[in-house]
């Protein structure tokens, strides 16, 4: 397993939908170890093959608390099928938008299905904190930020702040 590189924003790669997964074999399986090693080191909960320079539809993802250990997730090809409720994400954060949080309006509950890293199909019902991120790294595989979802203003600002440390640079 090796850590990859997190492509951050304002890198226009993270803005292109992914392509979905055609056949889970052993370099999928070698890139699902090495984004789970990276995301574990970064630390987060999910990310997304998009934000590692890999245009496929594949998220892996562990909400479990970092002192019971590792309790990895993957989702190939995921979709949300149906949605309810709102509410408000607090604090939102991503590592392709660093140093920025943000309060973002999500579904309160999703429907997902999608296959795991062995083929199988799954379909399941979340809300909480688990459909929030699954929103967040989804919307990821269709080219969208969480910023994308935030207010005009506060976004200008990010960019602002971001453009001016790549001045620095």
């Amino acid at each position: 397993m090796s850590t990859l590189d997190v492509i951050t924003y304002p890198d226009k790669f993270l803005s292109r939908p992914t392509k979905p997964v055609e056949d889970i074999d052993e370099k999928i399986q070698r890139l699902i170890d090495d984004m789970a090693q990276t995301m574990y080191e970064a630390p987060g909960i999910g990310l997304a093959a998009i934000q590692v320079g890999i245009d496929k539809s594949l998220i892996v993802y562990d909400i479990s608390p970092r002192e019971e250990g590792h309790s990895l997730d993957v989702l190939i090809n995921p979709r949300i099928i149906d949605s309810e409720g709102a509410t408000i994400s607090k604090d939102e954060a991503c590592l392709s938008v660093p140093d920025f949080k943000a309060d973002v309006k999500r579904h309160a509950a999703i429907q997902v299905e999608g296959y795991d890293r062995h083929g199988k199909p799954l379909r399941f019902e979340v809300d909480g904190l688990m459909a929030i991120m699954l929103q967040h790294e989804i919307d990821h595989l269709q080219g969208k930020l969480f910023i994308d979802r935030i207010s005009h203003l506060k976004r200008e600002l990010y960019k602002r702040q971001i453009k001016k440390q790549l001045q620095k640079h």
